[in-house]
């Protein structure tokens, strides 16, 4: 659609996770082509040109999109496998299953996933791939792929293990790569699919697994390479207690020590689940500006723990959402995992006080736009914004009786997700169920 062809979206409850956490309880928001022009209280204004398609949004509440900042596609074809084991456990019963992966399952695992999220209102989603098994085609192209079908904004997290069983890691020898092959794979990759435009559909980063499945040369080099390149880097960090005794045993510090002394804290870094984290840990990633990814339902399934997430935030530390595997989550759905993450939380010391349903739909947007980099083009809504939004429906039996849809936004886990038109959002149509 040209820049001068407008859309807009009219009587909806609004919610733009600005930076006043403005809502408006009946407004509109206008789009020209594939950004924001404005939003406010009550209808349009009068008399705009070259309106396209005027929509009555009754009923809905308008969001940013979802922002999904962990997850492994892959995991779609193992689901309800290793239901009661803890991370390594889990890990050792999995990874035979996974080293047997190619092309055409991942590309359907892909698939999968996406669609599971996009139909839960995500607009922009991510995948961390770091099993590459000998042999088994473009994995990096399939998964890409899957996700420009869909329609997506992505971020493709190039993973890569060179710590196998014969080295004392956890996956089969066939199933990692070699110190320089994983980074040539990983440069190439950055290069032939990596778009740095405001309004880019494929980015990647650069993503070695995890401190127990890679060399300390992998993550030092890799770190390198991403700052080389200009890209953001992520991992796996502190999710068990199991880690934390790993990494005294091999290197004689923490993990978020270990991370320091390779280069991997740092405002172009986010890290996985970052469970067991101690007030030193928090510090040193608020100063550095280092990203969180938490994933309360995967850290529940594999009982790695309650993340401190108030703490983080209190802290200054950029903390988003993420679906983590759906081997370790099952659902692959993200509006979830607001949900939890705002319930789970409250487990912790600080129980009712630790995080408001606002701080959760954040976390979810705004929060996820910042761990991947991308706080300035996405994750709440702005005249100059893309127009990456999504339409609750909050007019159904599910929603009766709501007083605040801005605080009970996290019913919507009912799935009751409508998707504006293809060229103001990134989600496919909804499904046959859902009208706006």
């Amino acid at each position: 659609m040209a820049a001068d062809r407008r859309i807009v979206i009219e009587n909806c409850a609004i919610a733009t996770v600005d930076g006043h956490d403005t809502e408006y309880a009946s407004g509109h928001v206008v789009l020209a082509g594939n950004r924001i022009e404005s939003l406010g209280a009550g209808p349009a204004p009068e008399g705009l040109d070259n309106v396209a398609r005027r929509i009555d949004a009754s009923g809905h509440l308008v969001t940013p999109g979802l922002i999904n900042t962990h997850h492994h596609f892959y995991q779609w074809i193992t689901r309800g496998l290793a239901t009661d084991h803890n991370l390594f456990d889990w890990l050792v019963a999995l990874y035979p299953v996974w080293a047997r992966i190619d092309e055409p399952m991942v590309r359907a695992a892909a698939q999968g996933s996406l669609a599971m999220m996009a139909r839960g209102g995500v607009t922009t989603a991510m995948d961390h791939h770091y099993v590459f098994p000998h042999g088994s085609g473009d994995l990096s192209g399939a998964i890409i792929g899957a996700a420009r079908d869909m329609g997506v904004r992505f971020t493709l997290a190039r993973g890569s293990m060179d710590r196998s069983e014969k080295d004392g890691g956890l996956p089969p020898d066939f199933a990692v790569e070699t110190l320089d092959g994983a980074l040539a794979a990983t440069e190439e990759t950055v290069r032939q699919h990596h778009d740095s435009s405001f309004d880019a559909m494929t980015q990647v980063a650069v993503a070695p697994c995890s401190p127990f499945s890679v060399s300390t040369e992998l993550l030092r080099d890799g770190a390198q390479l991403a700052r080389r390149l200009g890209v953001r880097l992520h991992t796996h960090g502190s999710e068990t207690v199991e880690e934390e005794k790993f990494c005294h045993e091999l290197f004689g510090m923490g993990p978020t020590d270990y991370f320091e002394s390779t280069g991997w804290l740092g405002e172009d870094v986010w890290m996985a689940h970052c469970v067991h984290m101690n007030d030193s840990d928090i510090a040193a990633f608020a100063r550095t500006r280092t990203g969180v990814a938490h994933c309360p339902s995967s850290n529940a399934r594999l009982a790695a723990g309650i993340a401190r997430v108030p703490d983080m935030l209190a802290a200054g530390v950029p903390v988003g959402l993420g679906v983590d595997g759906t081997a370790s989550n099952e659902s692959g759905e993200l509006h979830t995992e607001l949900r939890n993450a705002l319930l789970i939380n409250r487990l912790g010391g600080h129980k009712e006080a630790a995080l408001n349903a606002r701080q959760a739909l954040r976390l979810g947007t705004y929060g996820g736009a910042q761990v991947l980099g991308r706080a300035a083009e996405t994750g709440s809504l702005e005249p100059g914004k893309l127009a990456d939004l999504v339409l609750w429906r909050m007019d159904t039996l599910a929603h009766a009786s709501i007083a605040d849809l801005s605080t009970n936004w996290w019913r919507l886990t009912t799935r009751s997700c409508t998707s504006p038109p293809r060229p103001t959002s990134t989600a496919p149509s909804p499904e046959p169920a859902s009208s706006s």
